[in-house]
């Protein structure tokens, strides 16, 4: 350090004990005196930030310019200079021509980008027939049980000209392959379409509990969509490595910035013990992360990512291609935080959670709608939330100048802080053997139950104020939801058993024997399951046959 340099904080040091003196002479007369100081996630904030709290950072070393290493300010030199994020609503309900009619609307009211919800049917891997689907069909997404309703669901929307996310994880593989096929029906390539599976089974056994097979057959079928990703639909993001579930299950910020760049560090690892090049695969990796209510917490946090993420390309996996240190992240307002008591508050608190989103330079975002509590939205919610991000990227002026907070000394210590803790928590899964590991040994489980029962303590004891809920409580008017009828399941049905009735019946069951046998020679089962897909085989009859082979999982207690 510069003597000159020294000299100044020593000054400075001198400055901030003086006045911390009068600051807390000044706090013994205040109203609201004790106050608590911490983040969303209980981490405590000091009074005031200084040059004192950044003097171990080095400019040019961790934070540097806009699409240069280590990227804590963006991947790209313009970012949304050059263009906004994709603006996606996460949508789906009813049947495939339901959720179709809600993505037209969206589009032409300025959505740039898809995103697929499925029903609680489709996430398990079973079909609309299946007794445990009932009381399901359609209520929490689209029922999509073959290629015919994917044909409908994607009817008249040109699959060249826009990028698709699809939420689904064990039955990833099975979904895109429909996807896959819907395209080729549509004269579009494998090599024109881009988008995005989920395809994140980790997160799964730590929070969303939607999971099929066990683990390690699960880690090989994510692995196969890697390598056919790599070489046949080289647009597409083969896996969205989440945070989002983990942080809605409870998780504090850094527990979801650890957990998820450690998911994707299992990952990377299973798919080069398969004989994968780094740079052959590394580039399509995407993560998803969440935007809580803490503003300023959630910006360090992606920024945080974006510098652990490159170091862990460059330098613990040896990537050449600075496209392989790119953290490219989509992100979602926190479900978890809208409340159901005076539901229109659930607007502001998603505006705040969305401006975090971009100020931390997200690529692609989705607004919740403010009756995310009752239902799934409707369409007057739903444009409201897609309203947000509109007058965000228009009316605001956050997007003038690039990482406009870089430099904060709150900001800037609170991302290197939260690097640190990241990397601590990291550590300690590398030496418990891995993340699918520490999964069955139930350490991330743990964590994350003991952060959300701490977070939920502070609520009951009134340390946290969550408006409408444990303070400033009045009633409020009924708002109108979206309903979903028992007429989606009757409709749902009976497409299922005409095409049942009218497909190749021996030919499914060929493709299912070969697609059980490429299972159990351990082949990559991606285009086994297309072939099965387009002769339109359920995704329950498929999952069905995985099965056979890998068997299912079923979690241990934990306490």
């Amino acid at each position: 350090m510069a003597e000159k340099e020294k000299n100044d904080l020593e000054a400075i040091e001198k400055k901030y004990q003086a006045w911390k003196k009068l600051y807390q002479e000044a706090l013994e007369k205040a109203p609201e005196k004790g106050k608590d100081l911490t983040t969303t996630s209980g981490r405590r904030v000091k009074e005031i930030y200084t040059p004192l709290d950044v003097s171990q950072i080095d400019y040019l070393r961790d934070i540097g310019f806009p699409g240069e290493y280590p990227y804590t300010r963006g991947i790209h030199p313009t970012m949304y200079h050059g263009r906004y994020w994709t603006m996606r609503q996460f949508s789906g309900f009813g049947t495939a021509e339901d959720t179709n009619k809600r993505y037209k609307y969206l589009l032409a009211n300025g959505q740039t980008g898809l995103s697929v919800a499925f029903h609680l049917p489709t996430l398990m891997g079973i079909d609309s027939d299946h007794p445990l689907a009932e009381g399901e069909i359609g209520k929490c997404g689209v029922a999509i049980d073959t290629l015919a309703d994917m044909e409908i669901l994607f009817d008249g929307i040109p699959l060249d000209k826009v990028s698709t996310s699809m939420t689904i994880n064990p039955p990833a593989a099975v979904l895109w392959a429909m996807y896959i096929a819907v395209a080729e029906k549509q004269g579009v390539p494998k090599t024109a379409i881009s988008g995005t599976i989920q395809n994140d089974i980790l997160k799964e056994y730590i929070a969303q509990k939607t999971f099929i097979f066990p683990p390690r057959p699960s880690m090989k079928l994510i692995v196969d969509t890697f390598e056919y990703g790599a070489k046949e639909v080289p647009r597409w993001n083969t896996i969205s490595i989440s945070g989002y579930h983990i942080r809605e299950a409870g998780s504090t910020a850094v527990q979801e910035l650890a957990f998820t760049l450690r998911d994707g560090i299992e990952y990377v690892e299973w798919a080069l013990e398969r004989g994968l090049q780094i740079d052959e695969f590394a580039p399509r990796l995407s993560f998803f992360f969440n935007a809580h209510n803490d503003f300023f917490e959630e910006i360090a946090k992606f920024r945080a990512a974006r510098r652990i993420w490159a170091k862990v390309m460059r330098e613990r996996f040896g990537a050449k291609n600075p496209r392989s240190w790119w953290l490219r992240f989509h992100t979602q307002t926190s479900g978890v935080s809208l409340m159901a008591q005076q539901p229109y508050n659930n607007v502001i608190r998603v505006t705040i959670q969305a401006l975090a989103a971009v100020l931390g330079g997200t690529q692609s975002l989705h607004t919740n709608s403010l009756d995310e509590t009752y239902a799934l939205p409707s369409e007057h919610a739903v444009t409201i939330a897609l309203r947000t991000q509109q007058i965000i990227a228009h009316e605001s002026g956050v997007i003038n100048a690039i990482d406009p907070l870089g430099g904060s000394y709150y900001v800037e210590a609170l991302t290197a802080e939260m690097e640190k803790e990241a990397w601590e928590y990291i550590r300690r899964i590398d030496d418990m053997g891995g993340m699918v590991k520490a999964i069955e040994l139930g350490f991330p489980q743990r964590e994350i139950m003991d952060s959300a029962y701490a977070y939920q303590q502070a609520i009951d004891k009134k340390e946290k104020i969550i408006v409408g809920v444990n303070a400033y409580q009045m009633e409020h008017e009924p708002i109108p939801i979206l309903h979903i009828d028992e007429s989606v399941a009757k409709k749902q049905l009976e497409r299922l058993r005409e095409v049942k009735k009218r497909r190749n019946g021996a030919e499914v069951k060929r493709k299912l024997a070969d697609l059980r046998k490429a299972a159990e020679d351990d082949l990559n089962l991606m285009p086994y399951i297309l072939a099965c897909v387009k002769e339109y085989a359920t995704l329950g009859e498929i999952i069905d046959t995985l099965k056979e082979v890998f068997g299912e999982y079923q979690e241990p207690a934990n306490f």
